[in-house]
């Protein structure tokens, strides 16, 4: 075994000759395991809630989805596009029209963006788990009907079952408004509500009215034209290699995002807030490393007739410094292996108890969600593993070389 970690592992466990010393080393190790512990639960509780917005997305967005870099709109029926629905990976592909409509009933109005799908659309996501009210089924031999998010639906006060049908309006491609009569340039089409839908996110339940593709076709003037085309993987398909064939075929024409990219604003945002407060709960680390700092001065000085010893012994001032700088990293190796066990302890007992509740029940979970992550834990360790041993470089070099240099002065004084 190496010898100054012998020596050190040894100081770390063995009584010392003023009790203040081991109480010093105690909080030294309590002030980077709790730190570390809160670090842990911050992170987890902070994936926690992005598994949690991935799961809501999850059940709107596609796996895949091809948007044109330019322009609104594209037109899939082409050779390359073949080639995509050629793909043995693919399980899938829904068509999609969006463009922004007026929606009317009976007198009560709303903005909204009609997005027209095929007739697979339920199959492509876990919408159907989102349904309130009402069925998914958009059309049949009759009529047309339309999916309301539930934001929307209470701005016009509307429901499944009403009679009357939807009035959805939105201006005439390429035709200039005329001002003596405006309603000629309008389109207007008409569906009755089918069902009411929660997603959970304001950007869909607010705005989003869900109809057939050939009535968002027939309203927007389009004849083949998509606005996206929307993947399912088949099973066990790796999101990322798929997209990058995918890519690859349709070229730099095309985005193909998967269901990050496709809200990266909100994933963003959440990725920013986990690493903020990784850095301030770093910075309280930081703070807590004092206490080794002040737990390795008084042991310096406790163990001097130790270092009298050793250097009589033929140890040189680089092996007595390694002495104490392995005893600072071991007083944070400790702490670190402490705080993460009781970290992963309290987010487990989070996921099974759920000890810490969300409010009063208006939220779509009902305690704080929390996710642990195997690379979190391995970064959190090596952070402060890392802080901890440069935290004590310069002290503890400083500190032993001084008290070395006395130690020799008093050797020689008295030998003198």
């Amino acid at each position: 075994m190496n010898f100054p970690f012998y020596i050190a592992k040894r100081y770390l466990f063995s009584k010392k000759s003023h009790n203040a010393i081991n109480i010093i080393s105690i909080v030294a190790v309590c002030g980077v395991a709790i730190a570390t512990m809160a670090t842990v639960c911050s992170m987890s509780v902070l994936n926690g809630f992005r598994g949690l917005v991935t799961d809501m997305f999850s059940s709107f967005d596609p796996e895949l989805k091809i948007t044109p870099v330019r322009g609104k709109v594209f037109n899939p029926d082409t050779v390359i596009f073949g080639e995509v629905y050629a793909l043995p990976a693919i399980d899938l592909i829904t068509e999609s029209l969006e463009d922004n409509v007026m929606i009317n009933y009976r007198g009560r109005q709303g903005l909204a963006i009609l997005k027209g799908v095929g007739d697979n659309f339920v199959s492509q996501t876990n919408f159907a788990s989102t349904l309130i009210d009402g069925d998914t089924i958009l059309k049949n031999e009759v009529n047309n009907f339309a999916l309301l998010g539930l934001g929307i639906a209470n701005s016009i006060g509307v429901n499944t079952g009403f009679v009357f049908p939807l009035e959805i309006d939105a201006p005439k491609r390429n035709v200039k408004v005329n001002l003596s009569n405006p309603i000629a340039s309008i389109s207007r089409e008409y569906a009755y509500i089918g069902g009411i839908f929660q997603v959970t996110q304001a950007v869909y339940d607010e705005n989003y009215v869900i109809a057939p593709i050939r009535l968002a076709r027939d309203l927007f003037d389009y004849e083949k034209e998509v606005s996206a085309l929307e993947i399912k993987l088949k099973a066990g398909v790796s999101v990322k290699e798929a997209q990058a064939k995918i890519q690859k075929i349709i070229g730099c024409d095309f985005y193909v995002k998967d269901r990050y990219q496709q809200q990266e604003d909100t994933f963003k945002m959440i990725n920013i807030e986990k690493w903020v407060t990784f850095f301030i709960l770093i910075f309280i680390l930081l703070i807590a490393a004092f206490n080794i700092i002040g737990s390795l001065s008084m042991l310096i000085i406790d163990k001097q007739a130790d270092v009298i010893t050793l250097r009589n012994l033929g140890s040189d001032n680089r092996q007595i410094s390694r002495i104490f700088l392995f005893e600072g990293w071991l007083i944070s190796a400790s702490g670190a292996v402490a705080g993460i066990v009781l970290g992963v302890l309290l987010c487990l007992g989070q996921q099974h108890f759920g000890w810490l509740r969300l409010g009063n029940g208006n939220f779509s979970v009902n305690a704080y969600p929390v996710i642990i992550s195997f690379s979190d834990l391995l970064f959190v360790l090596i952070t402060v593993l890392v802080i901890g041993f440069f935290s004590v470089l310069y002290p503890v070099r400083y500190l032993v070389h001084s008290q070395l240099f006395s130690t020799f002065v008093q050797t020689k004084k008295q030998f003198l």
